[in-house]
């Protein structure tokens, strides 16, 4: 059976602005005081998982031994069809330090056009991790599908937001408002699940 959170501190395990402002406006409705690793001074972990979920536990659970807390890690990327999924769990890395998402999505751009297919079709993935400090974690995994369009357009979200466009919208990630983007994103879907399987009163 699934362990719930109804109440007290959660920890948001993200040095990342963009991530904390929306996932703490996703956390808004429940009854939890959000901190985030980076207000704390947590360090950041290594990120060496294979997947989403290996690394949203491994950010989650070093926040929560940290803290003494509960607390929610969120590892997300983008996958495109024609790179074989790629930069999928490097989307971050992809950015360069320091994080540069305008030379990522040129990478992006540039690799699609040096295989020579016409397939733009890509997807986010956004896996979340609910972790306590006794070790015990709750893990989900959202998406939503799209294409891809360049050049980017739209100066709100953040990463590869400008260049993704989802089913059945015009507006890049980039373009909508946040609300807007809320509604649909990988990031929801995710937090959908998350909230029927752990958050508030059972």
């Amino acid at each position: 059976m699934a362990r719930r959170l109804a109440s007290g501190t959660l920890v948001l395990a993200t040095h990342n602005p963009g991530k904390v402002r929306e996932v703490a406006a996703l956390i808004e409705p429940f009854r939890l005081q959000v901190r985030s690793a980076g207000e704390l001074g947590l360090d950041e972990p290594v990120e060496d998982g294979a997947d989403f979920i290996a690394n949203a536990e491994i950010k989650a659970r070093a926040a929560a031994a940290a803290s003494g807390l509960p607390a929610l890690a969120d590892d997300s990327g983008l996958a495109v069809a024609a790179l074989g999924g790629a930069p999928g769990v490097y989307s971050a890395r992809w950015a360069g330090e320091p994080r540069d998402f305008a030379r990522a999505m040129e990478r992006v751009h540039a690799e699609l056009a040096a295989s020579g297919s016409d397939d733009d079709r890509a997807r986010f993935v956004c896996a979340l991790a609910l972790c306590w400090p006794d070790g015990h974690c709750e893990t989900v995994e959202g998406e939503v599908r799209g294409r891809l369009t360049w050049p980017p357009r739209g100066r709100n979200g953040f990463g590869y937001d400008p260049m993704f466009i989802a089913e059945g919208e015009s507006l890049t990630f980039g373009e909508m408002e946040p609300d807007a983007k809320h509604a649909i994103s990988h990031r929801a879907d995710a937090f959908r699940k998350l909230v029927a399987r752990c958050l508030g009163p059972g």
